[in-house]
């Protein structure tokens, strides 16, 4: 189980609606949280939200362009101004070191914590909190990559008909027994590995950087529960604009449907597109063209819209946090 909140969602350029992208995976448990990408006016984002710099555990840059990243200075120096001490993992394109490091010298911010970086060039996959992370390299006008993120969770489900037949009574004990504990019930002890049965679940979601290749994500693709991925255009536009380095809707739900991935979340969304659905060109296009070629669940994400992956893997929108 994980939550996704998007932090931004706009291509290229900020909208009235939509703040260039930034992608905010959450934990299951606890208040960690993992920060995608980071466009411009991302910590204002922020202020919208819950989340906390405090609580940020790590922090994934797709790829350099500005909308990806330009946020990160501000970001950094604010935690530091809040008080934040922990060291901070950067994993990040060889070049965005040198530019934050370059930003604190020239601009004499102080970071009272660590920047701890990792070049994605070189990066291996890693384990941050309950995430395992590996990468998958797209195609762009530069480099740029996907971040591959897989939960593994242990589910326990009562013997329903055992209960019954040994007379524990529904309620408080059947919980205590799912949690893991034994209880006592009118002086009889009742163990909870009798009457409850548990296995591992593995939960993935693939968070990409701008993109024309889709396919590229053939191999990470297996077994994933949700892919988020931009939408740039509709398909009329996309094609007109292949040399920019962007996906449109049909391309990336064609994908989705042929690797059986069953939760689609289209972002990163040209600002031609409006968020009012009356008026075209707008999100409903979008929308409708991925329809139109995927069976699965689909959605036109927005700011501060928040996704939950359950553990049936069903992923539905959940009320926002700001």
């Amino acid at each position: 189980m994980m939550d996704i909140l998007f932090l931004g969602t706009s291509a290229g350029l900020p909208t009235k609606a939509r703040n260039v992208t930034a992608t905010a995976l959450l934990e299951a448990q606890g208040k960690g949280w993992y920060l995608i990408d980071c466009g411009e006016g991302t910590q204002h984002q922020l202020l919208h939200t819950s989340l906390s710099e405090h609580a940020l555990r790590g922090i994934f840059i797709t790829h350099v362009h500005g909308d990806h990243c330009y946020g990160l200075p501000g970001l950094l120096s604010s935690a530091g101004m809040k008080g934040r001490t922990e060291p901070l993992t950067i994993v990040a394109p060889r070049g965005i070191q040198a530019w934050i490091e370059a930003a604190i010298m020239h601009t004499q911010f102080f970071l009272p914590y660590e920047l701890k970086f990792v070049a994605v060039e070189d990066f291996a996959g890693d384990t941050f909190g309950e995430f395992s992370v590996q990468t998958v390299s797209l195609s762009h006008r530069v480099p740029s990559y996907a971040y591959v993120f897989v939960s593994q969770h242990i589910e326990h489900k009562l013997q329903v008909e055992k209960l019954l037949a040994a007379g524990v009574p529904k309620g408080p004990l059947w919980g205590q027994l799912q949690s893991g504990h034994d209880v006592v019930y009118q002086g009889t002890s009742f163990c909870y590995t009798d009457f409850v049965t548990s296995h591992q679940r593995q939960f993935k979601a693939i968070i990409c950087g701008d993109n024309d290749t889709p396919e590229l994500l053939d191999e990470a693709g297996k077994d994933c529960d949700v892919l988020v991925h931009e939408a740039t255009y509709t398909e009329e536009i996309g094609l007109l604009k292949a040399h920019y380095g962007h996906s449109y809707a049909a391309q990336v739900a064609r994908f989705a449907e042929s690797a059986n991935i069953p939760n689609l979340l289209l972002t990163h969304i040209s600002s031609r597109y409006q968020d009012d659905i009356t008026h075209s060109p707008s999100i409903a296009d979008i929308l409708s063209e991925a329809q139109s070629v995927y069976s699965g669940h689909v959605s036109v994400v927005r700011d501060f819209e928040r996704y939950r992956l359950d553990h049936s893997g069903v992923v539905t929108l959940v009320p926002a946090d700001h």
